[in-house]
């Protein structure tokens, strides 16, 4: 076995990952606090003013539209931890190494998936 096989990033290449979550978390707050003002909106915007079978319509498709809505919160707050938690990985120095196998995640996927905690082989064994 070779003895140049890498365990961990260095400082200088965590720095790259912890720059571009940074930013993603910055984004991600920004697209939540925009679908919670959305919500928010829809809740206060009653349809009151409308008759019979028009207003039951328009309640469902408002009901849907909230949910739809409320999911998506709920996507982006569990994306906003993930971004989260690769953060405080890069601090204690475990970013980049796969839960699965221990070894190094490459950094393609990780520039793509920044909160990843597998490699895609990991991934692709446990979807399977």
């Amino acid at each position: 076995m070779s003895e140049n096989v890498k365990t961990r990033y260095t400082s200088e290449e965590l720095v790259e990952f912890e720059e571009l979550i940074t930013q993603k978390l910055e984004k991600a707050k920004q697209e939540l606090s925009y679908i919670k003002a959305t919500i928010t909106r829809s809740v206060d915007s009653g349809t009151d003013g409308t008759v019979g079978n028009v207003k039951v319509l328009e309640d469902g498709a408002d009901t849907m539209e909230k949910e739809n809505m409320n999911q998506l919160a709920a996507r982006q707050q569990k994306f906003i931890k993930n971004l989260e938690n690769a953060l405080i990985r890069i601090k204690n120095g475990t970013y980049g190494i796969c839960s699965e196998t221990g070894k190094l995640i490459p950094k393609e996927r990780l520039r793509a998936v920044p909160h990843t905690t597998q490699s895609i082989e990991a991934k692709l064994a446990q979807d399977s």
